[in-house]
């Protein structure tokens, strides 16, 4: 591996590290804080979803996949990309 691959993964796992290790208490989500801070203001949304997921599980399966999907063709396209480059060489 070169340096610089190096230098790039040990600033990644810094990023990660560092705030874990001087935030103390539980660690809540952003999307909790977000909804609570807008209904304290007295908002009220305009329109309701056309379909609620059953469940929580089904809700973060949904998720998955669609981080899934985004992934594979992230992927596919830089995969595309890279060959195309390598085969121009």
């Amino acid at each position: 591996m070169e340096t610089k691959h190096i230098i790039c993964l040990l600033a990644v796992c810094l990023i990660i590290a560092i705030p874990l290790l001087f935030v103390k208490g539980e660690y809540e989500g952003a999307d909790d804080m977000g909804t609570e801070a807008v209904e304290e203001t007295g908002y009220h949304p305009w329109f309701h979803p056309i379909w609620e997921p059953p469940s929580g599980e089904i809700e973060s399966l949904l998720f998955a996949l669609q981080a899934a999907i985004g992934a594979i063709i992230i992927g596919y396209y830089v995969g595309y990309f890279k060959a195309k480059r390598e085969l121009a060489q």
